[in-house]
């Protein structure tokens, strides 16, 4: 004897699964959506799957092919970006616990460590910060920028 409360669950493991499709619909009280088809206006509307699992790389745009001149240049595909990518995540660990890193922009270092007390334009841009410990001076950290961008970062004793 099957138990009644077993056929749902059974029905619905047996039952076929189908894509469903939707369509959108201009009419007279405004755009409505619809599962079939509502009229001879109506256009598919593609949905994307939203399944647990999927890949990361789903949202992002489409590489650039490279060409041959790119190929045989680097110097110009690194003038081009100077700065590294560094994913949304890892930044906000970043700026959270005050780090900074080869590759962020000036920004990111305003938002990390706040303006810097001293600065020196030349030979390389150069910021420096103070971190003081019981109120005497304890490290000195030097940010070294090229391009507007994070070369080095070094931490001294004075």
């Amino acid at each position: 004897m099957i138990k009644l409360w077993l056929l749902p669950a059974w029905m619905f493991i047996l039952m076929p699964l189908s894509a469903s499709s939707v369509y959108r619909c201009d009419n007279a009280d405004g755009v409505t959506f619809s599962d079939q088809p509502c009229g001879d206006n109506a256009e598919p509307v593609t949905i994307r799957d939203n399944h647990i699992g999927g890949s990361f790389g789903d949202n992002l745009p489409e590489p650039v092919p490279e060409t041959p001149d790119r190929q045989n240049n680097p110097a110009e595909v690194q003038l081009q970006d100077p700065c590294r990518f560094i994913n949304s995540t890892e930044l906000r660990t970043y700026l959270a616990r005050g780090q900074v890193v080869k590759g962020m922009t000036k920004e990111h270092v305003l938002k990390a460590f706040g303006r810097p007390p001293e600065t020196y334009p030349v030979p390389q841009e150069t910021w420096v910060y103070q971190t003081d410990y019981y109120g005497k001076l304890y490290e000195l950290t030097y940010v070294y920028f090229r391009d507007g961008c994070v070369e080095s970062v070094q931490y001294r004793k004075p």
